[in-house]
């Protein structure tokens, strides 16, 4: 029985939730390992919209068990409030069907304080952050002054912790001409919030090798996409931890081993949210009407994404870093009607034709996109079910895709609706 994880392979916003709602009726666990509520995750069951950012997809389906990984960043405060909006939708959530690892640090105000204060202050060059501290919580994490779920339960551990953390805040917040924090505000917010957080806190790594041993199913869900990750994305646009599939074991506390096969989702077009090179981005009606079609908007910001046609290259090399097994493709009836479809198999550099995105920033501008043309449809997509059901076009396209970033089409998403979903190759089943 394979244990699976679940990748963006671009900048994010590829239809994760979708997939890995549809695989989760496969899995018994599903695990989130890495990210904060900084990335949304939009499933539409029965006509019925769930918009999650801190909880695992597989909340939304009963008699799972869902996990928020030690790799991840949790704003407690925000996460109550997402379980309240779910339960209000009528999906249970108690301890027995949620936990949080006990070493899962926390987002705190002052992290989001700091993110926003950073940001509007920046003149040399915005990063497009959210504002939502995910990147001052992974900098506390690494700096070892970072509050965890576990410190909760001590009130001694917390006040240590919290002494420890607000030497260096309060020293960054002279320097941005913010207030100092008010150490007992914060600690009374913590210690209302531990009885309502401690219930779901639990040894995730333990909880998860009894269950690998007893041959249950797990699920690895990932946030953003992998060109966000902190290594092998278009840094310094990213996010402010590894994305890739390699980040699954450590962000829930097993082995390399522990992972079976590696799905990569990746939208039929390029989208990007925020600032960074984007080098087949189209300004024109083009890229407009991937937009209007595509309904792209944030989840989380409800900012308007760039668009563009599919990069091979940039997928390529996620499949590459990740260990892409075999992708889920999305939104492929965002193309329905267009005439021309263009996929980008290069850059040209200064003379020079690459197959891949070069990791200097500055070269990375300077990329211009090689384009390889093909025939669009003008037949429907949307719904489609079977292969059978596809236009000869559509089906040219997938297949050059997999030929290009060589890489088999695992599952072929043509809605949002979680039925609409062709299966080649189960990756359970691996």
């Amino acid at each position: 029985m394979a244990n699976v994880v679940v990748v963006g392979a671009q900048w994010g916003d590829e239809g994760k939730g979708k997939l890995v709602d549809w695989l989760s009726e496969r899995a018994d666990v599903v695990a989130r390992f890495q990210g904060g509520h900084n990335a949304g995750h939009t499933l539409v069951i029965d006509g019925k919209v769930y918009k999650l950012h801190a909880l695992p997809s597989g909340v939304v389906r009963g008699g799972k068990l869902s996990v928020i990984g030690n790799g991840v960043v949790l704003d407690p405060w925000h996460l109550l409030e997402e379980i309240e909006t779910v339960r209000a939708q009528g999906v249970a959530i108690t301890s027995d069907t949620l936990m949080i690892a006990e070493n899962t640090p926390l987002i705190l105000p002052f992290h989001g304080e700091l993110d926003r204060a950073r940001e509007s202050q920046n003149s040399v060059a915005k990063i497009g952050t959210t504002g939502r501290g995910i990147g001052p919580a992974y900098e506390d994490k690494v700096g070892r002054r970072v509050i965890r779920v576990a410190d909760l339960a001590d009130d001694a551990t917390l006040q240590t912790r919290v002494d420890r953390a607000l030497v260096h805040h309060n020293a960054l917040r002279t320097g941005l001409s913010m207030d100092p924090i008010d150490r007992n505000t914060l600690l009374d917010k913590l210690r209302m919030l531990a009885p309502q957080i401690l219930p779901y806190a639990a040894p995730v790594w333990k909880v998860l090798s009894e269950k690998r041993k007893a041959g249950k199913r797990i699920l690895f869900e990932g946030a953003q996409g992998a060109l966000l990750d902190v290594d092998f994305g278009t840094y310094p646009y990213v996010t402010s931890s590894n994305v890739i599939a390699g980040q699954a074991a450590t962000g829930v506390g097993l082995g390399p081993g522990a992972i079976d096969y590696v799905l990569g989702i990746v939208k039929a077009y390029t989208t990007r949210v925020g600032e960074g090179p984007f080098p087949t981005e189209l300004s024109d009606d083009d890229g407009q009407r991937l937009g209007e079609r595509g309904h792209e908007f944030g989840t989380t910001t409800g900012r308007k994404r760039r668009c563009g046609w599919f990069d091979a290259c940039l997928v390529r090399q996620t499949c590459a870093t990740s260990g892409v097994n075999g992708i889920a493709l999305t939104k492929l009836d965002v193309l329905d009607g267009f005439t021309t479809l263009r996929v980008c198999v290069g850059y040209r550099l200064d003379g020079q034709v690459l197959d891949y995105l070069p990791t200097a920033s500055d070269a990375q501008a300077r990329c211009e996109p090689v384009y390889e043309d093909m025939p669009g449809w003008t037949e429907s997509t949307e719904g489609a079910r079977s292969w059978a059901d596809l236009p000869a076009n559509a089906i040219k396209y997938v297949r050059r895709i997999e030929e290009l970033i060589d890489c088999p089409v695992a599952l072929l998403s043509t809605s949002p609706e979680r039925e609409d979903t062709i299966l080649v190759r189960d990756p359970f089943a691996d």
